[in-house]
């Protein structure tokens, strides 16, 4: 089966990591300059680098049809700058993941591909999609909706070591990005970890920095710009979460159990 996902952050990466070892062919779209923070386990890290690669398995940002069939063939995930993901019409895939994470349905279709899924709030399962993916952590993470909608967004960040807001490295004013620490650091709070201009972010706890935006990028300010891991545990940082890995277990799910009503799989 062919899978086109929609998004290459870290969840898009974490679920594209468990199609390919399961045997999918996996194709992803990004938009030209992605935002992802958790940069280590996001295959979107290509369309910056050329080429990134996540617990063994590697991407490659591609332009075009050509290219993207040579990745396929080379095993890798080709990933495309296409926020409109155009490059549906252009290959015969048999799933497409709206992972894009954006709360709300940006274009996705039910009559996109034979199956449709969704992470997260913004879709319903039956009129959107065929399938949507719980994305909120806690008893559902990762479970499949055939009918209905995931639990809608409540703007809080998940508990992660008994903090929440705490965790979050936000952009102090809008401008060009500047990081203080890096990815897999250790910084204790209200140590400087990013800047824009002169204004200055601080670490709301003592952790590990498991996410930073790129530098460079133009920020609005009260963006999403790090993560902190209060665990403590460098690895983390550079292996797939486990909020990701439920996911994308929810997706390969979703693909099998709609894909066999469909005809297109039959094992």
């Amino acid at each position: 089966m062919l899978i086109l996902i929609k998004g290459a952050g870290d969840l898009a990466s974490g679920t594209a990591v468990r199609l390919v070892r399961a045997g999918f062919s996996v194709v992803m779209t990004e938009i030209a300059r992605p935002t992802a923070v958790r940069r280590t386990v996001a295959f979107c890290q290509c369309v910056y680098d050329g080429v990134t690669r996540v617990e063994g398995i590697t991407a490659r940002r591609c332009a075009g049809v050509k290219e993207v069939s040579a990745a396929l063939a080379a095993e890798e995930i080709p990933v495309v700058c296409d926020p409109e993901a155009s490059i549906r019409g252009a290959l015969a895939f048999d799933g497409v993941v709206d992972a894009i994470l954006a709360k709300r349905n940006t274009g996705t279709s039910i009559t996109d591909a034979p199956v449709v899924l969704a992470l997260g709030p913004g879709f319903t399962a039956g009129a959107d999609c065929h399938g949507v993916v719980e994305t909120k952590r806690g008893h559902d993470l990762g479970r499949l909706i055939t009918q209905g909608s995931a639990i809608p967004n409540t703007g809080v960040p998940g508990n992660v070591g008994g903090y929440t807001v705490e965790r979050i490295i936000r952009a102090p004013a809008a401008g060009r990005f500047e990081p203080l620490a890096e990815i897999g650091q250790l910084v204790e709070k209200g140590q400087p970890v990013a800047r824009v201009g002169d204004a200055v972010a601080r670490a709301g706890l003592t952790g590990v920095v498991r996410g930073m935006l790129q530098a460079g990028l133009e920020v609005k300010q009260g963006m999403k710009a790090g993560d902190i891991d209060p665990r403590c545990e460098r690895s983390h940082c550079f292996t797939v979460s486990d909020k990701a890995r439920a996911i994308g277990g929810g997706v390969l799910e979703g693909l099998l159990y709609f894909g066999r009503r469909a005809g297109i799989w039959n094992g």
